[in-house]
């Protein structure tokens, strides 16, 4: 059964299809490797064994019928951000207690329209908040990867008297694995876990600032952030309403643009949903890449970057050049603002949307002497320290005396920095190749990053311009550091050109291989 758990959604799909398999075998063999592993990586925040079957054996009635959908019994897990109706959804916070909704999100809403099947809800950074899966009120996420030490023994040379010569005795290489727990990154750290573990064949993510790509580049996964308004927001918790894009998290590129096509629709219930046709992105998969433009932008090559991740960009740009590809030097020269901008209006956005937690009508409710003392006291009992933070950061630079001085400005940075992209693809560029991240997974309770959140924020600097500019981006696994631990590229594209995006990360797929961790677990 453990078997079944190992194939991709195409895969799959293809064995459904046949009827080799069927989506009761599949999702009760999900269910297994959940019961057994997620008490080790704490992935899923709720596990809905009961609606997982149920949805399953509907699918394998339409099969029967020969009315299978695109994504009929194919096995999902859903970041706890999504709203599920009569399932737990709380953002992974202490102030939504019990919050389980009456309605499901567009999302969600089409993915079971074609058939998936949910098995319960993932961990994430709560409200969507952090880099490392760490600020979970239900706890952090493990990343199912662990560093490796290499111990290279090198044989003695000996004379073989009867043939007369020195025989070289040569290397032997022992790869062991260290104990220490990583983090998966974030917010959709759960996903991304989950995914690379095998605990799902596929799960639905969001991106506000990096938080599907950077999670995926820490996993081996890949992670698209679609064009902003390609996917309908309605019935997702908000962080930063006019950052936030919802998207999948997968293990190839073909599952990825699986995933997208039936999450992808134009919705009247969002305003900021964009009426266009959601193309057939796997489609584009095989597509050659020959004489398309791909951008190197020399300001991502920033002050301490590590070697192992400029060498992992090299390598990138010499696939690409391979397949066909003419390389070319760009710059954006507005990214070194982009950092500090979206720190201002993630936050600014954040506090207005947080602001409806006041445990009058759902969630925590800590009890006062008066109206705003339980305002206070369930909002001070509900949110963590980095909501907390956020929140404080946001009112400050929304308030009298400050809005001119800080949000208006990183307003202006943020057209500044969409600018630069709009001038780089209008002189012919098609596609913009960089870094995923600047380091591979870090440790849980990193000391470093626990003593100085400006360092954990560091994580979003190859991220975070394409939520300020609303691009869409892709992070596809392309190699291993020297610890084992995978390392992602970024592709960045055009306003709705998802389609390019999956084409040209096919190539770099293709290129570098399969990666998949160590099964400790």
């Amino acid at each position: 059964m453990s078997d079944l758990t190992r194939l991709t959604i195409a895969e799959a799909r293809a064995k459904l299809r046949a009827k080799e398999i069927s989506a009761t075998e599949i999702t009760d063999a999900y269910l297994a490797a959940i019961d057994q592993a997620n008490p080790l990586l704490n992935a899923y925040v709720a596990v809905t064994h009961d609606k997982a079957r149920n949805m399953a054996k509907a699918s394998d009635a339409r099969i029967a019928k020969g009315e299978g959908k695109a994504l009929e019994g194919i096995p999902l897990g859903i970041k706890d951000l999504f709203a599920t109706e009569g399932v737990h959804t709380q953002a992974c916070s202490h102030v939504l207690d019990g919050f389980r909704p009456r309605y499901e999100s567009t999302v969600t809403s089409n993915l079971w329209a074609d058939g998936a099947v949910m098995l319960g809800k993932l961990n994430m950074d709560e409200f969507a908040m952090g880099s490392s899966n760490e600020t979970s009120y239900y706890g952090p996420v493990i990343n199912p990867w662990r560093r490796s030490r290499v111990q290279t023994t090198v044989k003695p040379t000996f004379h073989d008297g009867s043939a007369g010569f020195i025989k070289p005795g040569g290397v032997e290489e022992n790869r062991s694995y260290d104990n220490m727990q990583l983090v998966p990154g974030g917010s959709s750290g759960g996903s991304a876990a989950a995914v690379s573990a095998f605990l799902c064949a596929g799960a639905t993510a969001t991106d506000t600032g990096g938080s599907i790509r950077q999670p995926a580049a820490f996993t081996g996964t890949v992670g698209i952030k679609p064009t902003y308004g390609r996917v309908s927001r309605w019935g997702v918790v908000a962080f930063a309403s006019s950052l936030d894009q919802a998207g999948p998290i997968a293990r190839d590129v073909r599952d990825a643009a699986i995933l997208l096509k039936s999450m992808a629709s134009v919705d009247p219930k969002d305003t900021t949903s964009v009426d266009r046709p959601v193309p057939d992105y796997e489609a584009a998969l095989g597509r050659p890449i020959k004489g398309m433009k791909v951008g190197i932008p020399k300001e991502y090559r920033v002050d301490g970057m590590p070697q192992e991740i400029e060498a992992l960009w090299q390598q990138g740009i010499a696939w690409l050049k391979e397949a066909g590809a003419e390389i070319v030097d760009i710059s954006l020269p507005h990214t070194k603002y982009a950092l500090p901008a979206y720190y201002i209006v993630a936050p600014a956005e954040a506090s207005s949307n947080l602001a409806r937690y006041d445990g009058v009508r759902y969630g925590l409710r800590v009890p006062g002497k008066d109206i705003v003392d339980m305002y206070e006291k369930t909002r001070a009992a509900g949110f963590g320290q980095e909501v907390k933070r956020r929140i404080m950061i946001g009112t400050y630079v929304l308030s009298a005396g400050y809005y001119d001085a800080y949000y208006l400005q990183a307003q202006k940075v943020r057209t500044l920095i969409k600018k630069d992209f709009e001038d780089v693809f209008a002189a012919g560029v098609d596609v913009i190749l960089t870094p995923a991240t600047p380091s591979a997974a870090f440790g849980v309770a990193d000391q470093d990053m626990a003593a100085d959140p400006v360092k954990m924020y560091l994580n979003d600097v190859f991220t975070v311009t394409v939520n300020m500019a609303g691009l869409p981006g892709i992070s596809v696994p392309a190699g291993l550091d020297s610890h084992g631990l995978p390392l992602g590229l970024q592709l960045i594209g055009r306003p709705f050109d998802e389609e390019t995006l999956f084409q040209t990360a096919h190539v770099i797929e293709k290129a570098a291989g399969r990666f998949e961790a160590n099964q400790w677990w």
